[in-house]
């Protein structure tokens, strides 16, 4: 299995402005000196040795994971404004697909305000599963395309699309075990468990973890112990997790916290606050690493959540 984030952002789209690039440049040219330009060398290497948050950017685009299976299969987690971006890799790749599998945590803008620009859905070829747990959520998706707020209705996407309302626990797809459950959140948001050859991801966003979600209950146990990736909500701080209760989002501690208590394996931080640059970004996940080092678990790894980043299992 493979994983790969096209949108990282919450909220809304967080483009990296001129200045912000500016300031970067800025400081990697004050960072120079003449034995990094001698060779060819010498230049890459002052490159690789630059701080992450300087040399690439967390990027902007709003919550979308391609999740590639053992055998190619296509299952897609959400429809930020990221998924535009993997239409367009898909279509530079020239890949010849008959079918996609879309799910949704749930329908806030920020998590399918891409479905309009995904270009696959135009190709009369092409069949594209849609998954959730609402019923309601083929209305949801055709409301959001329609005058006046998008041109094109949903109608004019010509790929064959089912929409499927999930029941029970769990499904398969290819030789995968797709299991889902509710998390708290406005409205709801459904965090989805993928499960192949031994190996599980979960991809919880959109979560306020609560007090429940850490006891030991068989529901828990089954969904989340030892799961090997954990792509957890931390869009704030803890102050201000505090200051905004109930807004559906998790601080960065309470997420080390949650992984910790079911050994997980890897926690990428996910959801990112739109306000904050690379450099807060990358001091939070440092802050999160620095927590973890308390708690004494030397085996939970933790990773900042990057556009174009891959993972495999």
């Amino acid at each position: 299995m493979m994983v790969k984030f096209w949108g990282v952002r919450g909220s809304c789209p967080t483009p990296l402005t001129n200045q912000k690039l500016q300031s970067k440049i800025a400081s990697i040219v004050q960072r120079i000196e003449y034995k990094d330009i001698q060779s060819q060398e010498s230049r890459e290497r002052f490159l690789a040795n630059l701080p992450s948050e300087l040399f690439g950017t967390v990027g902007g685009n709003t919550t979308c994971l391609e999740v590639r299976l053992s055998d190619n299969t296509l299952i897609i987690l959400d429809a930020g404004s990221g998924i535009r971006e993997l239409a367009a890799e898909l279509k530079k790749r020239r890949e010849k697909l008959s079918m996609i599998h879309l799910f949704f945590t749930h329908f806030h803008w920020d998590h399918l305000q891409g479905l309009p620009f995904f270009t696959p859905a135009y190709d009369r070829t092409i069949t594209i599963n849609m998954y959730n747990q609402d019923e309601r959520f083929e209305s949801y998706l055709r409301n959001q395309m329609i005058q006046p707020h998008f041109p094109i209705v949903m109608e004019a996407m010509s790929a064959k699309i089912n929409y499927h309302i999930l029941k029970g626990n769990s499904i398969e797809i290819g030789g995968a075990k797709i299991s889902y459950r509710k998390m708290k959140h406005p409205g709801s948001s459904t965090a989805y468990k993928v499960t192949e050859n031994g190996k599980t991801m979960i991809f919880s966003t959109d979560t306020e973890l609560m007090e429940e979600d850490f006891q030991r209950t068989q529901e828990n146990i089954d969904f989340f112990q030892g799961a090997d990736i954990l792509i957890m909500d931390s869009q704030y701080t803890l102050d201000e997790a505090i200051e905004k209760y109930n807004w559906g989002h998790s601080s960065y501690s309470l997420a080390v916290d949650f992984a910790n208590e079911w050994e997980i394996k890897k926690l990428i931080l996910f959801h990112h606050e739109p306000m904050y640059d690379d450099k807060k970004m990358h001091s939070i996940l440092n802050s999160a690493r620095w927590y973890l080092t308390h708690l004494e678990n030397d085996t939970l790894k933790i990773y900042l959540a990057l556009e174009g980043m891959e993972l495999e299992l």
